[in-house]
């Protein structure tokens, strides 16, 4: 499974204008490509498992994600905020790169692989670098395709 795949630009907001945690994870619901009610609904089962284990992997990176029976297959958003956000991370820094996860638990073995491929993603500063210089979100997803490419 590629990031490509289940990311599309129609899934990218540039810029996320959030200030905090909550912002970041309620922004995207509200943004017209995404705001179907099942994906809104998602937002509390994201923002629950963030209360209880803060998604921060460091780098200037936040994954939240959750598991809700609303949704009947695997949703990834990304986008990047223009000012760095304080959030609870590994590191201790702000964030400025989010992929938002959510599906249904029937797509478990799914989530744990896009996570594990967000993961390796970004632990690489140059991919980092220009994925947070995006300035659209065809960029975005340009420089998330070339950095899949074997």
């Amino acid at each position: 499974m590629r990031l490509s795949e289940l990311l599309t630009p129609a899934r990218i907001l540039i810029p996320l204008h959030a200030t905090d945690k909550e912002g970041c994870s309620g922004n995207w619901w509200t943004w017209r490509p995404l705001a179907t009610g099942a994906l809104r609904r998602s937002v509390g089962a994201i923002l629950e498992r963030e209360r209880q284990f803060p998604t921060g992997i460091g780098y200037g990176v936040a994954v939240p994600h959750g598991k809700t029976p609303v949704l009947s297959a695997l949703v990834v958003v990304a986008g990047t905020t223009p000012a760095p956000v304080p959030y609870e991370t590994i590191d201790g820094e702000p964030v400025r790169l989010f992929f938002l996860l959510a599906g249904p638990e029937s797509c478990a073995g799914a989530h744990v692989k896009a996570l594990s491929r967000i993961s390796r993603l970004v632990r690489r500063e140059p991919v980092r670098d220009r994925l947070l210089s995006a300035r659209t979100p065809d960029e975005f997803y340009r420089v998330l395709c070339e950095a899949e490419v074997p």
